[in-house]
C-alpha cells in the first residue's frame, strides 16, 4: 500500500513538471479539477472537467491532475464533511434509514434526503480546497521552472573540457 501511494505521489510529480503553457492557466486549471473533485460528482469527473476546460480555455492536463484530490484515502472524509455541513446549513436531519422494506419511493426519497446536503456542503467546502490550489500549483510552477531555467542556463555557461 506504502509503495503504491509513492508510485502515485511520485507519478503526479512526473506529469506535472512536465506541464507546458502559461502558469497562470496551469493554476487555473489545477484549481478548476480540484474544486470538481472535491464535489460529490465522481462518476462525473471527468465529463464535467472537459465541460469547464472547454468553456474557459484553461490547462486540460492540470484539470485532470487535480481531480486526483478525490481518492480512496480523501473521498470518506469529504463525503462526510460536505453531508454534515449540508444538513447544518438546510437545517435537517441526518436521513433516517429505510425501516419497512425499499420500495422504489421510499429510496428515492431518501436519496434525495442524502443528495441535497451532500451537493450543497459540496459546493460550499469546494473554493476552500480550490483557491489555495490556485496559489499553490502557480507558485510551484514558476518554482520549477526557475529551477530549469537555471540549470539550463548554469548547463550553457559551464566550461566545455
Amino acid at each position: 500500500m506504502r509503495n503504491r501511494i509513492k508510485m502515485r505521489i511520485r507519478k503526479f510529480y512526473r506529469v506535472f513538471i512536465s506541464l507546458k503553457g502559461d502558469p497562470r492557466k496551469i493554476a487555473m486549471g489545477m484549481a478548476i479539477g480540484v474544486f470538481i473533485g472535491v464535489t460529490p460528482t465522481i462518476p462525473l469527473h471527468t465529463g464535467l472537467v472537459m465541460l469547464c476546460i472547454l468553456i474557459s480555455r484553461q490547462n486540460l492536463a492540470a484539470a485532470l491532475l487535480g481531480t486526483w484530490i478525490s481518492n480512496p484515502l480523501t473521498v470518506a472524509f469529504f463525503y462526510w464533511a460536505q453531508y454534515e455541513l449540508g444538513c447544518l446549513i438546510l437545517r435537517i436531519d441526518h436521513a433516517v434509514l429505510l425501516e419497512n422494506g425499499y420500495r422504489f419511493e421510499q429510496l428515492l426519497h431518501a436519496g434525495w434526503k442524502i443528495l441535497i446536503p451532500l451537493q450543497l456542503g459540496g459546493l460550499i467546502l469546494a473554493p476552500f480546497f480550490a483557491i489555495p490550489a490556485y496559489y499553490l500549483t502557480y507558485r510551484a510552477v514558476m518554482t520549477v521552472r526557475r529551477k530549469k531555467a537555471h540549470a539550463s542556463y548554469c548547463e550553457r555557461s559551464a566550461p566545455k573540457i
